[in-house]
């Protein structure tokens, strides 16, 4: 496989997957404690799409 194809893989995976995880973290913080719990769950959902988009950090931090 194309080592560009790879890569450009790789970055729509993790842009997707960081993208996701702070959008659902922002919409569950607004409807439930409004504008500070959007912008505190949004932050948290960012951290959380940067670890699940690299499947071996998830697998290091279960070892």
């Amino acid at each position: 496989m194309p080592r560009g194809l790879v890569r450009a893989t790789k970055v729509a995976w993790t842009v997707s997957v960081i993208a996701i995880a702070t959008a659902l973290g922002a919409l569950l913080g607004w409807e439930n404690h409004g504008l500070i719990g959007a912008i505190a769950l949004g932050f948290v959902g960012f951290v959380v799409g940067i670890f699940v988009s690299y499947p071996s950090m998830i697998l290091q931090l279960l070892t």
